[in-house]
């Protein structure tokens, strides 16, 4: 396989999270208002957060300032790992912190190697 195949199937196998998380909200837009609202966050947020996971995970698909995108996305992954999985004595909320952190290295392997995996855009 070539660089560019794969720099797209990897970039492709990390944004799907974002995009099925768009479209859970987009479906059920009260349970995630309701859900952000329990955890201090406003739940009108909903809407450009909504927008920032469909846009970046398109982006990060496409290779679009991929170095960008995918620092943004670490920092959002890592954001929302503190407000919604902080409370480490549950296994599963420690399990999905660790999986928040995660995909964040993962984010940030990507942002460092931008210019091998087939990105576009400066």
């Amino acid at each position: 396989m070539n660089d560019k195949v794969i720099g797209v199937t990897a970039r492709s196998m990390i944004a799907i999270l974002f995009l099925l998380s768009a479209v859970g909200k987009l479906t059920a837009p009260a349970v995630a208002m309701r859900y952000m609202a329990e955890h201090s966050i406003p739940p009108l947020l909903v809407w450009p957060t909504i927008a920032f996971e469909i846009g970046a995970a398109l982006a990060l698909i496409v290779g679009f300032r991929l170095r960008e995108v995918a620092f943004a996305l670490a920092g959002f992954t890592l954001v929302a790992a503190v407000f919604f999985h902080r409370d480490l004595a549950d296994k599963v909320q420690l399990t999905m912190m660790l999986k928040n952190i995660a995909i964040a290295g993962g984010l940030m392997l990507l942002a460092q190697s931008h210019s091998r995996i087939g990105a576009t855009g400066k």
